[in-house]
């Protein structure tokens, strides 16, 4: 059956193998790039609590092709001022435009209006797209294992490092959580969403939880509705969560990032052994 991630990941492939430029040239610029801001860092120390609290990834975020439109006229300067004021560790702004209504611009925007690392939420399947997460400011990338083969995966990782980019390695599952382990992820995603249905699984990121090892900084994404959400993910082990509808369609964004902000860290439990 095919998902919402099929559409949009034959799309990009499709601008990748039609992209023109010269890689070796676009490496060679984004090695260029000025400094960075440092994406794990923020999320190990976020503001307020500090460390072994929970950290808040805010996402910029105007619609999806599962909901529809959520804030199609935000102006990202002032959300990003807002999720800053609230305490936010760091943004997530999508740049993907055919399905998520962002752009390149919305990030620009974003970043120079606060002095949170930022994050470039989009569907990444070629080298140039890191290179142009780093060329339009990024601080990290995402990398979704389930959108990459090993080979992909381990090269584009090995790039976001030249690059000096942090790569959120997103996984959906353990079998997934294992590839990023193995091809050398330290900053896991877990995606509470079903890839099928895109529903939302509120046990799916408990349960991938216990192939992390403490060594890995883990974030939660998807389904984060509220404190309650916030605080079982952090008693779970997850250091951060990423954030959009919720903060999105809040009457006070402010106000939203921090009460998810703050919760105590849990060590993670190991996943049951056997049937």
């Amino acid at each position: 059956m095919p998902t919402y991630l099929d559409a949009i990941l034959a799309a990009h492939r499709a601008q990748a193998a039609a992209d023109g430029r010269d890689v070796t040239e676009l490496v060679a610029r984004a090695e260029q790039a000025g400094p960075g801001r440092d994406f794990t860092r923020a999320l190990l120390h976020p503001p307020g609590a500090g460390p072994g609290h929970l950290a808040v990834i805010a996402e910029v975020k105007r619609r999806s092709p599962s909901k529809g439109p959520l804030a199609p006229d935000l102006d990202p300067a002032e959300v990003a001022r807002q999720y800053q004021r609230g305490g936010a560790a760091c943004l997530s702004v999508l740049t993907d435009t055919d399905f998520f209504g962002g752009s390149a611009t919305d990030l620009d925007r974003a970043r120079r209006a606060c002095a949170l690392p930022v994050l470039r939420k989009d569907f990444t399947v070629a080298p140039a797209d890191v290179c142009d997460a780093r060329l339009m400011g990024a601080d990290a990338v995402l990398l979704i294992v389930a959108a990459l083969s090993d080979r992909e995966l381990g090269e584009l990782l090995q790039l976001a490092r030249r690059l000096q980019l942090a790569a959120l390695v997103e996984v959906h599952d353990e079998s997934e959580a294992e590839r990023a382990l193995a091809a050398g992820a330290e900053l896991v995603g877990v995606n509470q969403r079903d890839l099928l249905s895109f529903a939302v699984d509120t046990a799916r990121a408990e349960r991938v939880a216990g192939c992390l090892p403490e060594s890995v900084v883990a974030v939660a994404e998807s389904g984060v509705g509220g404190p309650g959400d916030a605080r079982r993910l952090a008693e779970a082990g997850y250091q951060a969560v990423l954030v959009g509808e919720t903060l999105v369609r809040a009457a006070d964004r402010s106000a939203a990032v921090a009460g998810l902000a703050g919760h105590a860290v849990g060590r993670r439990r190991p996943a049951p052994v056997g049937p």
